[in-house]
């Protein structure tokens, strides 16, 4: 799973080049496809409601986008083509805020269940408007073999990818930036169609999605989250400017990529005296989402909604 960081930010905030360099040691890190994290190509799944949104097609992309079934998931692949799926609120339980979901997968898949559809219903049924970010990602081999013989390859240590520029790393997710931003510029066009206040649309992100949401809040221009949530992302420090999104952020004390990067974006939050609440779990490992598992990290996003109520952005329950 490399993971690219992307540069809008880079040039506002200096500190994103910490997350570069963080994102240059996951290319030694992820463990190899045991037997029971086998895939298997499944059918492209009906998704009601998904809008395309106007970022266009993937430059240089050639394979058709790809769906796979592991860990009990449903994920995507080959994704050239960017879209948003609303998961929409009884009206009359709408609390006006919204939140864009963008799954993990190291930009080369992504979690679209565990991560995205589940987390959007968790949301909506609390009456915020959820809207899973479906982006566009790096290419990877078409048929399911030649991915995972890919993956293999990748994650084997014997040939591991060569390491990119800094200044390459920096603009490697300058699409997904741009699926981001795209996304809050629909979700505030439609904000009456969808009972959406346009001040209060956050945005939350697991591992690859984690730092999409950091790059999308810290490049400013018009995407500008009323919120963040970083979920089991990188967390070294960051230049944070001083109009900064509140965050909240997790992370299980095993994760095998974070855990021994340090908690330097907390602290940088705290520096800068912009609100934030970090809840680091003993167990839980990576990708934990919205699976049910016996460790406290299945409570995450039961406190994720009692930070958005103490904010306001959920109204408290009876």
């Amino acid at each position: 799973m490399v993971q690219h960081l992307g540069s809008i930010a880079a040039r506002r905030c200096g500190g994103m080049t910490g997350i570069a360099v963080l994102a240059l040691a996951l290319t030694a890190v992820t463990p190899a496809l045991t037997q029971n994290d086998r895939m298997a190509a499944i059918a492209t799944p009906t998704q009601p409601g998904a809008i395309t949104l106007d970022t266009g097609p993937l430059p240089g992309a050639t394979a058709k986008e790809a769906w796979h079934s592991q860990y009990g998931s449903v994920f995507a692949r080959n994704v050239s083509v960017a879209t948003l799926t609303p998961f929409l609120p009884d009206p009359a339980k709408a609390t006006g805020a919204a939140v864009v979901v963008a799954p993990g997968g190291g930009f080369t898949t992504l979690s679209m269940q565990n991560e995205g559809w589940d987390v959007a219903k968790a949301l909506a049924a609390r009456g915020v408007a959820a809207f899973v970010l479906k982006y566009r990602l790096n290419p990877t081999p078409a048929d399911m073999a030649g991915y995972e013989r890919q993956m293999r390859e990748r994650f084997s240590g014997a040939n591991p990818p060569p390491r990119p520029s800094t200044e390459a790393m920096m603009a490697g997710i300058a699409p997904q930036i741009a699926d981001a931003r795209a996304a809050f510029k629909l979700i505030r066009a439609r904000a009456g169609e969808w009972h959406v206040q346009p001040d209060r649309i956050g945005m939350v992100g697991f591992s690859a999605g984690a730092m999409l949401t950091m790059a999308t809040a810290l490049a400013g221009q018009d995407a500008k989250p009323a919120f963040i949530a970083d979920i089991y992302g990188p967390l070294s420090a960051v230049t944070v400017p001083a109009d900064a999104p509140p965050l909240f952020a997790t992370l299980a004390a095993d994760d095998p990529f974070f855990a021994n990067g340090g908690f330097g974006l907390i602290e940088a939050w705290k520096t800068a005296k912009r609100p934030v609440e970090f809840h680091l779990y003993e167990q839980g490992g990576h990708g934990f989402g919205m699976y049910q598992k016996a460790t406290t990290s299945t409570g995450w996003f039961d406190a994720f909604a009692r930070w958005m109520t103490m904010h306001g952005w959920i109204a408290a329950r009876p």
